[in-house]
Order: structure tokens, then C-alpha cells, then sequence
């Protein structure tokens, strides 16, 4: 039998605000356990929460960037369970009135096609604290700073359909977020979670299975193993002729398994009714006009925008703009160059590559955008061929100065007097007067082949200084004659 994946996603957001949704407490991630968590957080009696207005503010971001419905009037809730990490008792989350309503995502998959997702919602609500099992001796301690966090959680429609479009859908996702500035994205820290619900159908069937949901997944790699795991999972379960249950499941990274953590709740076991101590949100269309005015550039607009403006290849493009910083690390060196092709070559690879193995983020690169810049300026005016670019860059990262200083101090200047080319060229062949003859003497086939051995000795007598397009040029000449 055939099968086909069915996969709706919900994204939670930690909003990049200074204090929690409801009380004055800070956000920073790292402080010691339960120095920053108040009153209103521990669910003391007799306290009243506050709406923070920026986390407002940055929904309402959230929700004009994905073309959504932005609801004039939005209605907190209570979301009633018992757990230790949420003192009150209850969550305080919106149901029934969301602040962002139906919107979509476009998304582009490896292949370069583009699939639109929709998006169910978006809703505020506040984080619960953190469970501690380690080091407690059969106990489980409380670490209640991230309590009352603000969360924004983004369902999207049961419209992936396998996951690797998950991963694309989240990384989009990411992607905005963090270009909204709204979210800092970092997953390790869990400021982007990702619950999946999974399920399975014939494909030709026009009803949902039944669907698990993977709780809590913190990487985009993790994304995609544990659907895959879970989605075999049922595919087995059922052809061996048992039944999917609608459950919560946890993926393992270490098994690389999902397994069974509790029933799936429905709606009316949480007992949500509104809050009565909160208002409701009435936003007013003076308030939407002034967010839209502050919306950045967006990923989407700024892919267009390098393929029309800078010639880049959709790919190039794709890769540039999905992280903000990294878009404006790349125009920063194409504004210090004039050219944006070689600028995206170098950002893309020499820098990404190390970048990567230093484990750093571009704004803390050990290369600025106008060191960059400035190199890729000497490779253009023929200063420096790209071989002794990579040297220059190594040399930038290694902090030994700008370009034109390591170019000076090491002497890396490009040789392009041709007759000083050409002397050099003479010494190569009398040195090599066998290969020569060998050379003359071949048909065309070895003579492509033995041309590259003629043009490595050049290099290296030259110590790789010698302009390339030259050498090639005047050894050809002087083979042929």
C-alpha cells in the first residue's frame, strides 16, 4: 500500500522582550534558578497580571508578515492543569479569540520549487517554568525563572506532507522570526520549540489518520529524524494490522526513537474558560498602520530583490537571505567591492566554511565585511589571483591586518609583467626539455593533460605569485612554437 504523510506543525516563540508577558520580572536566559520570577509569576494570591504591550506589538508583527488576519478584539484564556512547573494552576493562553488569525507561508524545498503552507493561527500566551531531574537524588527541583515568559505559538495547517518540508516550513519560520526581530531563533536555549503532529493515510484517502504529537523538538535536524522515525512507526503499527492512538510522544536523539508520554489531551480536559482578570485586547487600526510602517525587509521580498538587483542565481539568493545578518554581512561586501557575484563566492564559501569550523555565528566572524570587501577588490585589479586570496584570507582571519597590509608584508603581490612572465616560462621549459618534446610530439588528447603539468611548474616557480591567465596565455605561445 501506499502511504502519504500528513504533518501540521506548532512553532512556540519566546518574544524578545525585556520583562515577561504579565509581570515586570526579566527574561534573560542563563540567570540562576528562580532569581527572576515575582509574585504575579509564583501565583501568589491577591496578584493581578499586567498585558505586556510589546509582546503585543510584536504578534501583531508576527501576524502582518505572514498576510494574516490581525482580530480587532482578542480574549485571554485560562488553560487549567496541574503540573509543578505552573504554580497557578492554570496557563494564561488564548483559545477561542487569537490575536493573529489565518495567514500562509511560502517555503522553497531543495529542489527550488516553492510550496505555500498555511497557517491556522497565532496566539500569545505565557511559558511555564522548567522541570530539573539531575542532581536532586529522586527529586525533581523547580526553576520557575522562565514562568510567565512570553510565548507566541504559530500553528500551522495539516498541509506538510513530508520532513523535509517540515524542516523548510520551520526554518522559514526561523527565518522570520528572527528578521522581525522579535525572537532571537536560538533553539539551544529553547527560545523555538516545535511540536509535530503526525499521521499517516492511503494516499487516494481523503480523511486524516491519526495523529501523534512529537513534543518539544529543539533542532532542525532532530525535526526531521523524528518524523521520520514516527511516521515509519505507524506505517508498521498498522500494517501489522494494529491501531495509531492519539497520544504525546518524545523523540530520543540518543535511540533515535519516539516513544509514548501521555493520552492526548482535547480542549475540554484543559477546562478553558477567559480570564477574568485580564481585559480583552481591542487593537485599533492607527496601531496596525504603525507596526506595518516598521516592518523590515523581508526574507521573501529580499531573495527577489538580490536575484533582480545583483543577478544572483535563485540558490545563491535562497542562502544569502535566510538569516538577516548574514544578508547584510554580504551586502556590506558587495557595497565595499562592486561586485556581488564574487562577493557572494567568498561569503558563501571561504567565510561559511570557516565560520563553520570555528563554530561561529556571522556577527562575531574574526573577518569583517569590509576586509572582505577590500580583498576581493585586489583579486579584481589583478593584485592577487584567487589562489593567493585564500592565503590573504587566512592570514585576515588569523587577525595579521587589512589586505593590503598582508599583501605587502608577505610580498603576495601578483606578478603580471609578461616579460618577467616570460623568462621564467623559458626556465621552466629548459628545465623540462623531455616533457617539451613529448609534448610537440602528442595529439591533442595528452597534450590538455601534460598542459597542466607545464602550468603547475610555472606556479610554482613562480610561488604561486605568477598572474594565471598569463602564464597560460605565453606557455601556450611558446609550447606551440
Amino acid at each position: 500500500m501506499q502511504w502519504e504523510t500528513v504533518i501540521g506543525l506548532e512553532i512556540h516563540a519566546q518574544l524578545a522582550t525585556q520583562s515577561k508577558i504579565f509581570s515586570g520580572s526579566a527574561t534573560t536566559f542563563g540567570a540562576e534558578p528562580n532569581t527572576q520570577a515575582s509574585l504575579v509569576d509564583l501565583g501568589m494570591p491577591g496578584t493581578l497580571p499586567v498585558l505586556n504591550a510589546e509582546a503585543v506589538r510584536m504578534a501583531c508583527k508576527f501576524g502582518l508578515a505572514i498576510d494574516a488576519e490581525i482580530a480587532p478584539k482578542n480574549v485571554f484564556a485560562r488553560k487549567n492543569y496541574f503540573y509543578p512547573d505552573l504554580p497557578k494552576g492554570y496557563q494564561t493562553s488564548q483559545m477561542d479569540h487569537p490575536i493573529v488569525g489565518k495567514g500562509y507561508l511560502d517555503i522553497t524545498l531543495e529542489d527550488g520549487s516553492t510550496r505555500r503552507i498555511g497557517i491556522t493561527r497565532a496566539h500569545l500566551e505565557e511559558d511555564a517554568g522548567k522541570s530539573l531531574h539531575e542532581d536532586f537524588h529522586g527529586m525533581s527541583g523547580i526553576d520557575l525563572n522562565r514562568a510567565g515568559t512570553p510565548l507566541l505559538e504559530i500553528v500551522s495547517e495539516p498541509d506538510i506532507r513530508s520532513a523535509k518540508e517540515a524542516v523548510a516550513y520551520v526554518k522559514a519560520i526561523h527565518a522570520l522570526v528572527r528578521y522581525l526581530g522579535i525572537c532571537d531563533g536560538n533553539m539551544a536555549e529553547g527560545s523555538l520549540r516545535c511540536d509535530c503532529n503526525v499521521s499517516v493515510r492511503p494516499k487516494g484517502q481523503a480523511e486524516f489518520g491519526t495523529r501523534a504529537e512529537i513534543k518539544n523538538v529543539n533542532s532542525f535536524r532532530f525535526i526531521e529524524k523524528a518524523i521520520n522515525h514516527e511516521v515509519q512507526r505507524q506505517i508498521e503499527l498498522i500494517e501489522d494490522g494494529g491501531k495509531v492512538v492519539q497520544e504525546t510522544r518524545l523523540y530520543d536523539p540518543n535511540k533515535d526513537e519516539t516513544r509514548s508520554m501521555r493520552s492526548k489531551e482535547e480542549a475540554n480536559d484543559y477546562r478553558y474558560f477567559p480570564c477574568p482578570d485580564l481585559l480583552p485586547v481591542v487593537i485599533e487600526q492607527s496601531f496596525l498602520d504603525e507596526v506595518r510602517a516598521s516592518l523590515p525587509e523581508l526574507p521573501v521580498q529580499k531573495r527577489e530583490r538580490f536575484e533582480r538587483e545583483f543577478g544572483l542565481s535563485p540558490y545563491d539568493a535562497d542562502v544569502l537571505a535566510a538569516s538577516r545578518e548574514l544578508a547584510d554581512y554580504f551586502e556590506r561586501v558587495n557595497a565595499s567591492c562592486g561586485d556581488a557575484k564574487l562577493a557572494a563566492n567568498w561569503v558563501m564559501g571561504e567565510l561559511s566554511s570557516l565560520l563553520n569550523k570555528e563554530a561561529l555565528e556571522i556577527e562575531q566572524s574574526p573577518v569583517s565585511a569590509e576586509q572582505l570587501g577590500g580583498m576581493i577588490l585586489r583579486i579584481k585589479d589583478d593584485t592577487i589571483s584567487g589562489k593567493i586570496a585564500k592565503m590573504v584570507f587566512e592570514a585576515m582571519a588569523a587577525g595579521e591586518g587589512s589586505a593590503d597590509e598582508i599583501i605587502e608584508k608577505k610580498g603576495l603581490k601578483q606578478v603580471t609583467d609578461s616579460g618577467a612572465i616570460e623568462s621564467m616560462l623559458d626556465e621552466v621549459l629548459a628545465a623540462n626539455a623531455e616533457q617539451v618534446e613529448q609534448y610537440r610530439a602528442s595529439d591533442e588528447a595528452k597534450r590538455g593533460k601534460m598542459f597542466g603539468f607545464f602550468v603547475g611548474q610555472a606556479m610554482k616557480a613562480s610561488k604561486g605569485k605568477a598572474n594565471p591567465g598569463q602564464v597560460n596565455q605565453l606557455l601556450k605561445k611558446k609550447l606551440e612554437g
